[in-house]
C-alpha cells in the first residue's frame, strides 16, 4: 500500500518503516491547528483521504476515537483518549504472518501495531507548540527530537525563551528600586 506524506513530514524515514510510520503520522495530523483544518470534520474530506491511500473509511465517531486515543498516547497533552478496540486478523501469505485489516483505522491500527513491536513506537512524537501539536516521527539517532521543524516551531520557541529571559535580565539589572 503506498503512502503519501503531508504537510511537515515530507521526509523519508527509514526504509523498514515507511509506509508504516508515514500512515500513523499521516493519520495522526488529519487535525492541523495551524490552519486550522481537520479532515474529520466532514465525511467527504475523510473519503478523499482514505481513497487517495486505498482504504476504506470508517464512520466518522469511530475514526475520531482512534484519532485521539493514537494522539494522547504518543503525548498530546490536549487528547484525553478514550479505550479503544479494532478488529485485526492475522493471515498466513506467502509464507510469512501479516496484520490485516479491513478499514482505514484497522490499518493505522496495525501499522502503529507493527512499529511498536520494532521498538519504533517512541519515535512517534507530538511537536510541544501549543499553536502546532502536528505529530511527526524522530528520526534523530539518539531518538531525542522535540520539534516538528527546527526552523518553524523549535526557532519561535527558543527565541520566545531568549526574550523572557532577556525582558527578566533586565528588570534584575535596571530596577529603579535599586537607586
Amino acid at each position: 500500500m503506498g503512502v503519501i506524506a503531508g504537510g511537515h513530514n515530507r521526509q523519508s524515514v527509514y526504509p523498514g518503516y515507511v509506509d508504516d510510520a508515514l500512515l500513523v503520522v499521516d493519520f495522526l495530523n488529519t487535525v492541523d491547528l495551524d490552519e486550522g483544518t481537520d479532515v474529520l470534520n466532514r465525511t467527504e474530506t475523510w473519503r478523499q483521504w482514505t481513497t487517495e491511500r486505498d482504504l476504506h473509511a470508517d464512520p466518522l465517531p469511530v475514526t475520531r476515537t482512534a484519532r485521539a486515543a493514537l494522539r494522547a498516547a504518543i503525548g498530546d497533552p490536549d487528547v484525553t483518549a478514550e479505550p479503544l478496540r479494532a478488529p485485526l486478523h492475522v493471515e498466513l501469505a506467502h509464507g510469512r504472518p501479516a496484520l490485516v485489516a479491513r478499514s482505514a483505522v484497522g490499518a493505522v491500527l496495525a501499522a502503529a501495531a507493527r512499529l511498536a513491536v520494532l521498538g519504533e513506537w517512541e519515535r512517534l512524537k507530538i511537536c510541544p507548540a501549543d499553536h502546532c501539536r502536528w505529530a511527526f516521527y524522530d528520526r534523530s539517532r539518539n531518538r531525542s527530537r522535540t520539534w516538528c521543524s527546527m526552523r518553524a516551531c523549535g526557532n519561535r520557541e527558543k527565541a520566545r525563551n531568549w526574550r523572557r529571559r532577556a525582558t527578566s535580565l533586565d528588570r534584575v539589572t535596571h530596577n529603579p528600586a535599586c537607586g
